[in-house]
């Protein structure tokens, strides 16, 4: 391979980018600046949850094509394409976006870039970020304007993203030279010629990542606000979701009515891009998200009533079985989780809350330690008054209804994520209720 490729931040995108990359054949070394997760990683222990992403970090590192290191000066003399896959989490107390650890990496870097070289951004930044960041690198760098900034927003889906890394749908090159440009192409071409790039300014690529998020999100709370009016009007959203998709216009994709999203990205992104709009003059254009926003929270307050509605107007003295922890399925991350914010409000208005997760216990217990966990389905819903079931994992859709109906106190469900089949339910005696049905 022609480069060598160096990987800042070994977090989930930076790890995944890392890992693939090297399968894919390039030399790659990982960065970070925690030295106990860089640790782990040498061992092959992946810190996150990812399917498949375990194998290929062992895979390469066996190979010697993968290492990891938490020294901006051997990442410098090593790399000749580094990139930057730090987070950019929302600011406390505000919307806009903390891109505290971009700079602080650009800033350990820079000092050491004394050869030509190409610096990639990966990480999801409000617009303008990339322009300032290359005058700081040219600035920084002893290698000066020979020191070059791209940036590159990744797609990747939590649970699906070695996939998306490996076989993506789309490539976008944020460019500011022909040269750039090349080494870009150059670095994904092992990814096959069949892959749509589009090439761009900074201003356009680092907008694309905004731009995707905000329209998910909105087509998400789209699905969830109509299921408000479904409940209103004793309509089935199930039905009608399944109806909007035949419509090649509409699609069926993320038009899944329930508990609505969470998670690190669409949250704070949304929230993000409203904050930047702002900034330049054009939050008018995006005040549409504050509503997105608004019907995504307002879901899990229904949750909670609903669930409450079922154990008798209080939950005072009531058990609760929670099923899911994580925020999506096939994932460990807990970060502003649907599952864990209802589990949270249930017990602070004096329900004895019980949750399991096939993957996400561990976060869940460090991050909520006075919520009770189980370590299975049956476990969590013994004695329960009420069993939600809030992380759409495929072991809880493939629950026998007779089965957890002998462990529980009350056969009452409700599907925060319209994910159980119905009928079966209520035919096993359950009184089982979802959002967006009757």
């Amino acid at each position: 391979m022609p480069y060598r490729l160096t990987v800042l931040g070994t977090g989930y995108l930076g790890a995944t980018h890392a890992a693939c990359m090297a399968e894919l054949g390039f030399e790659v070394l990982g960065l970070d600046v925690d030295q106990a997760k860089i640790d782990r990683l040498r061992r092959g222990d992946l810190p996150i949850h990812e399917p498949g992403l375990e194998e290929l970090l062992r895979r390469n590192l066996e190979s010697g094509r993968l290492r990891f290191t938490t020294s901006f000066e051997e990442a410098a003399n090593f790399g000749d394409v580094h990139f930057v896959c730090v987070g950019t989490p929302q600011k406390k107390g505000e919307y806009g976006a903390d891109v505290s650890y971009l700079d602080a990496v650009i800033e350990s870097l820079a000092p050491h870039l004394d050869r030509q070289c190409l610096v990639v951004g990966k990480s999801t930044v409000p617009v303008g970020t990339a322009e300032r960041l290359a005058e700081k690198l040219v600035r920084l760098a002893p290698a000066g304007a020979q020191v070059e900034l791209a940036w590159n927003p990744e797609f990747l889906r939590e649970g699906f993203a070695v996939r998306d890394t490996l076989h993506p749908d789309r490539i976008v090159l944020g460019v500011a030279s022909d040269r750039a440009e090349k080494v870009l192409r150059d670095v994904y071409a092992p990814l096959g010629e069949e892959i749509p790039i589009v090439v761009t300014d900074y201003p356009t690529a680092e907008l694309v990542k905004s731009a995707a998020n905000a329209f998910l999100a909105t087509k998400i709370s789209f699905i969830n606000a109509m299921a408000e009016v479904c409940e209103a009007a004793h309509a089935d959203v199930k039905q009608l979701s399944l109806a909007l998709s035949f419509d090649e216009r509409i699609g069926g994709k993320y038009l899944n009515p329930g508990l609505g999203f969470g998670g690190g990205c669409l949250p704070k992104d949304i929230r993000a891009f409203m904050a930047r709009a702002g900034e330049l003059g054009a939050y008018q254009a995006l005040t549409f998200l504050s509503e997105v926003d608004a019907i995504n929270m307002r879901r899990r307050a229904r949750m909670v009533d609903l669930a409450r509605e079922l154990v008798g107007g209080s939950f005072e003295g009531r058990t609760v079985g929670v099923l899911g922890a994580a925020f999506k399925p096939n994932s460990d991350d807990i970060r502003d989780s649907p599952a864990l914010d209802v589990s949270v409000t249930i017990a602070q208005h004096g329900g004895k809350v019980t949750v399991y997760d096939p993957v996400a216990l561990g976060n869940a217990r460090a991050a909520h330690p006075d919520l009770g966990y189980a370590d299975s389905a049956r476990g969590a819903a013994r004695d329960a008054d009420v069993v939600l079931l809030l992380t759409e994992w495929q072991e809880f859709v493939e629950i026998d209804p007779e089965e957890l109906g002998l462990v529980v106190a009350a056969r009452n469900i409700v599907d925060g994520r319209n994910a159980l089949d119905a009928d079966a339910w209520r035919e096993a005696g359950w009184h089982y209720r979802a959002l967006g049905r009757p």
